[in-house]
């Protein structure tokens, strides 16, 4: 391989569109690493529609919308290793490398994190119980389903209320799998509306909100689920043989940890300015390693916002920023993105912040300051988790470099 590549780790829709990205404007070489054997990311296997309504301007299924983009890729002349893992760094700085070839070490003039995220399994949300087959994540689910054309049960219970909650349903029906019944410790779903009401519509699923899985109980087998209203207290069992645990994000944050990349508190991802830069140089982070998760094609427009902001980088035409200040969000508020101000002061992907919330927040004025000095105030329609609320990004015109952190807050 000749000179330093840009290389992209991961080759899901934020990969791929970075990747992409490098390549129209004109670097070379531009190598993506993917550790599946197959480059696309969720969407190679989610079998519904609505997938590239904004970056691609049309609706597509899942695996549609995986396979346009490696078409792409490859046309463009990206370099796609599959099957290959980057376990660490060596101490000169270069990835460590290991496929079914070997191992090998490659050094990035310039590096894009696209890593994704995954969703926390039972294990990880302290679910006590028997354990028993049947207990899955909505990623388990997909493989199961769509690449080993296996039926994951026969009566699901779903446990969160997002919108890849309706994800796992479908594939669920694809499967053969009954839904008798969606849970969520939220008093509502965090779905947009309009999708909740078709899905309600066309499945007939209850959702039960305010309510927590208490028990998973069953010998070989899930049998029942225990659930706990968590207003009255009132516990009661719901038969099914298969658990779908959804939603409740962690970025796959592991190598940039490996590489001592400095990550935000609120999203436990790495923390980037409006250029999607961390804090170690030449490396950038882009999709939903940044935080839980957005649909693909908003993880393809940050990754295409990434790929341009490293092509200018490798040109020359971008210094790197020696101080950022962070952003910090108070409660209710839970993060935002970028949570850290450079110079040059750049529009950050889609022109906007994303801000979420720990609770649903209507119609929340919200504050944003910086050492006690007003740097914007306004009032959103609405925030909390699940998705992302728009916060504008021209008040970052006004932030102090040598000043303290910028605080966001809900005022009064």
């Amino acid at each position: 391989m000749n000179g330093r590549p840009a290389v992209v780790v991961g080759a899901g829709p934020a990969g791929l569109a970075a990747a992409l990205e490098l390549r129209r404007r004109g670097v070379a070489p531009v190598v993506l690493l993917e550790r599946e054997a197959d480059a696309g990311g969720i969407p190679r296997l989610a079998h519904h529609q609505g997938f590239g309504l904004r970056d691609l301007r049309r609706p597509l299924f899942g695996p549609d919308y995986a396979r346009h983009y490696v078409r792409l890729a490859r046309a463009a002349g990206v370099e796609l290793l599959t099957e290959t893992m980057v376990t660490g760094w060596s101490a000169a700085g270069d990835l460590e490398l290991t496929s079914p070839h070997g191992r090998d070490t490659l050094g990035p003039g310039v590096l894009v994190l696209t890593s994704g995220c995954r969703e926390r399994p039972r294990s990880a949300r302290l679910v006590p119980g028997s354990r028993p087959a049947g207990v899955l994540t909505t990623g388990m689910l997909q493989q199961l389903v769509y690449r080993h054309g296996r039926r994951p049960g026969r009566r699901a219970l779903i446990v969160g209320a997002e919108h890849v909650s309706f994800s796992a349903m479908l594939t669920l029906a694809h499967g053969g799998a009954r839904v008798v019944g969606m849970v969520t410790e939220r008093p509502r779903h965090q779905s947009a509306a309009l999708f909740r009401a078709g899905a309600a519509l066309w499945f007939r699923v209850p959702l039960w909100t305010r309510t927590g899985v208490t028990a998973i109980h069953g010998q070989t087998r899930v049998a029942e689920v225990e659930v706990t209203d968590l207003v009255t207290g009132r516990v009661r069992s719901v038969p099914c043989d298969t658990v779908v645990f959804t939603a409740d994000w962690v970025p796959d944050n592991e190598l940039a940890i490996a590489a001592g990349i400095a990550l935000d508190p609120g999203t436990r991802g790495p923390a980037v300015d409006a250029a999607l830069r961390t804090s170690r140089p030449a490396t950038f982070a882009a999709g939903n390693v940044l935080h839980g998760a957005e649909t693909a094609d908003v993880a393809a427009l940050s990754g295409r916002h990434a790929g341009a902001a490293a092509a200018r980088f490798l040109r020359g035409e971008a210094d790197w920023p020696a101080d950022r200040v962070p952003v910090v969000c108070e409660t209710p508020l839970g993060w935002i993105v970028p949570n850290a101000i450079a110079l040059g002061r750049e529009a950050p992907a889609r022109g906007r912040f994303a801000l979420r919330a720990g609770d649903f927040l209507r119609a929340p004025l919200i504050a944003i300051e910086q050492d006690g000095r007003r740097l914007w105030r306004g009032r959103l329609a609405r925030v909390g988790p699940g998705r992302s609320a728009r916060l504008p990004h021209a008040w970052t015109a006004r932030v102090e470099q040598g000043g303290g952190p910028v605080q966001v807050k809900v005022a009064g």
